[in-house]
Parts: C-alpha cells; structure tokens; sequence
C-alpha cells in the first residue's frame, strides 16, 4: 500500500463552491495599511496575491484552517465558516 503525501492527500479534496458567497472578505482600505502583509505568506494553500496594490484571496480553494485570520494584524479580513453543505470536503483527515 502506498503511503500517500500530504500534497497528494490534498490534491484528492473535494470543493463544494457557493458562488457569489465568499467566506472571507477583505477591507483594502485596513489591508493596505498593513506592512507585513501576513496572509500573503501563510496561508498553507497560498491563495493569497497582490494584484494592483490590492490584496485577492481565491476564497474557493480555502481550506477553511483560519490562519489567515490568526495572522492578519490589522483585522482587515472578515471570515467565516461557508454555508453548511459548502466548502472543503476532505478525504483524507
């Protein structure tokens, strides 16, 4: 039996994707006061980009971990779990 990596674990999860209905929003106007831009680097699935001087998050791909919320230290990010149904769908753990 092959013993699987985490990568691979992950490349097998299923994303149920409420359009129109991101779990997490941010305020640019707090972002863009932000020096260390935090998200940008820890988010373990690296959803986080600058485009523009602005911050995006590709919400879709989340795995719902909260650690862009953790490190945020300008409260610039609203989160919350998404809609029950939606969301991450691990196969693995």
């Amino acid at each position: 039996m092959k013993i699987l990596t985490d990568t691979e674990k992950l490349a097998l999860d299923k994303y149920e994707v409420n359009e129109g209905q991101p779990h997490i929003l941010i305020n640019q106007e707090l972002c863009q006061a932000c020096s260390t831009k935090n998200c940008l680097f820890a988010c373990p699935a690296s959803l986080y980009s600058e485009q523009d001087g602005e911050i995006i998050v590709e919400w879709a791909g989340c795995l719902e971990c909260g650690t862009c919320l953790a490190v945020c230290s300008n409260n610039a990010l609203t989160w919350q779990y998404p809609e029950g149904g939606f969301g991450i769908i691990y196969r693995y753990g």
